[in-house]
């Protein structure tokens, strides 16, 4: 345990690369500002995130740290790169620390923002800066690289190494990125002892840790009936077998719904159940 002992002085570094509107920014405070604001400008929203760019902008970035880095693609069109960078540990015979973030980011409605979502303007009153991903979750590897590069600057070398993983599709399962990235052999050679994820945003300054959150738990639930004309009422279609389980799953989904809006539980610590994707019909053989 004492080994991981500079692991702390990781995570304050982490919160303090975030600048605050109290004291006029110094020169490196301005720097990273900026960084983060090229970053920001680079539109990794789906439908068509830009991988390409995300990657043209963070590779140069980790090089300049001295980190080594690495593309790899688990999609058949490799056009969803997964990055990976890493700061040696002096013993890398121990297990190493990943810090994950993900490239990908939601869809923006620019009439709904008070600035531009991609401009990524800068309120040097507040300290806050406007962007899609600002909070999710493009804040994550630009703090990585500054907590680094403040540790450097220190003269702190890690005993143990440390991995920064830049995962794509997150927002959309990450089928493509983390969940392949994690049963390959590229993943167990890294030898991953502690690994550093996302968390809850925070409205306010006050940042909160969590721990083991919570877990995904994907479920198909296929429901199977006579077919039957559509002019025509008929029993035991497969639309009507399946809605006992949505009534069941919607009625434990207000219970869970309940207990947040209560104010008693915060969104972590209810399950939240969100059916997301439904289809239906007849399969033949020419998929129409």
């Amino acid at each position: 345990m004492r080994r991981l002992s500079h692991f702390p002085l990781l995570a304050a570094v982490l919160l303090a690369a975030v600048p605050h509107p109290a004291h006029p920014l110094s020169e490196l405070e301005t720097s990273q500002i900026r960084r983060f604001q090229d970053y920001l400008r680079i539109c990794t929203a789906h439908p068509a995130p830009d991988y390409a760019g995300a990657a043209a902008f963070l590779l140069p970035y980790a090089a300049s740290l001295g980190l080594r880095t690495a593309t790899l693609h688990f999609s058949p069109c490799k056009s969803k790169p997964l990055l990976l960078l890493t700061w040696p540990g002096t013993d890398p015979s121990l297990p190493s620390i990943l810090l994950n973030s993900h490239l990908d980011s939601v869809p923006a409605e620019p009439e709904h923002w008070i600035h531009p979502p991609y401009a990524a303007h800068h309120d040097p009153a507040t300290g806050r800066v406007y962007a899609r991903g600002a909070q999710d979750d493009k804040c994550l590897p630009v703090q990585y690289l500054e907590a680094i590069r403040g540790l450097q600057a220190a003269g702190f070398a890690p005993a143990r190494t440390v991995h920064v993983s830049l995962v794509p599709d997150e927002e959309i399962g990450g089928e493509d990125g983390h969940e392949k990235f994690v049963q390959s052999e590229e993943f167990r050679a890294l030898n991953v002892g502690f690994m550093l994820d996302e968390g809850q945003a925070s409205l306010t300054d006050v940042y909160r840790v969590f721990y083991a959150d919570r877990l995904v738990w994907k479920l198909i639930v296929k429901a199977t009936g006579a077919p039957g004309h559509g002019s025509k009422l008929f029993d035991g279609a497969a639309v009507e077998n399946l809605m006992d389980c949505i009534e069941t799953v919607a009625g434990y989904r207000d219970a869970q719904f309940e207990k947040v809006k209560s104010g008693k539980y915060g969104p972590g610590e209810v399950v939240s159940v969100n059916p997301v994707y439904m289809n239906a019909g007849t399969p033949s053989p020419t998929a129409l």
